[in-house]
């Protein structure tokens, strides 16, 4: 389990938390649960998500068991920055959906002192680093992978894998849409898909 940091904050400058996995694994839920300890401590809390993710809710990020805190839906990560550098604790939700330059906004929060929180997806569907992700797991203080429990095995699932159709690199969706896989579900499935290409 994470516990915040306790050194001395009086010397410490801030720091960034990165919470990753596939789908169905917790990340939102984990999100949620650091953010309510910072808000329950007494400080200043802003949360942030991409405007594209509308699944649930405008204004709040909201976990697949519906869990929610109210959030700020953003265009641009420049907005984050401009919105949340005077709060003590920042979270980014669904961090894969924003550009690049994500990674440097969430550096320069932390550089002035900022908590940032970030969870999002570490791969796509074709089992690809996804977006920012490995930019942001690589200059983190700390990096949390949290995994869902593949339903065809009963392993660890570390894969979200497309059930639909559609290979557009960004497809926002459920169950409907995305199972999260083990390992040996993903590469059979991934050769099954190979083949019938060929």
């Amino acid at each position: 389990m994470f516990l915040e940091n306790t050194i001395n904050h009086a010397k410490q400058s801030g720091w960034m938390e990165v919470i990753c996995g596939s789908m169905f694994s917790g990340k939102t839920e984990e999100l949620i649960r650091r953010l309510r300890r910072a808000e329950m401590a007494g400080q200043s809390v802003e949360i942030f998500k991409p405007k594209l993710d509308n699944r649930y809710s405008e204004d709040e990020v909201v976990s697949h068991n519906q869990n929610s805190i109210r959030s700020t839906a953003v265009c641009s990560p420049s907005e984050i920055l401009l919105l949340g550098s005077s709060c003590d604790v920042v979270g980014i939700d669904e961090a894969q959906f924003f550009d690049q330059s994500i990674v440097e906004i969430a550096n320069q929060l932390a550089n002035t002192g900022t908590r940032v929180v970030i969870a999002g997806l570490d791969m796509d569907f074709m089992g690809r680093p996804f977006g920012p992700m490995p930019f942001l797991m690589a200059t983190a203080e700390y990096v949390t992978k949290v995994h869902a429990i593949c339903k065809r095995t009963g392993n660890l699932a570390n894969y979200s894998m497309r059930i639909s159709d559609n290979k557009d690199l960004v497809q926002l969706g459920e169950t409907d849409s995305y199972e999260a896989v083990s390992r040996k579900v993903f590469v059979e499935a991934m050769n099954s898909k190979n083949i019938e290409n060929q």
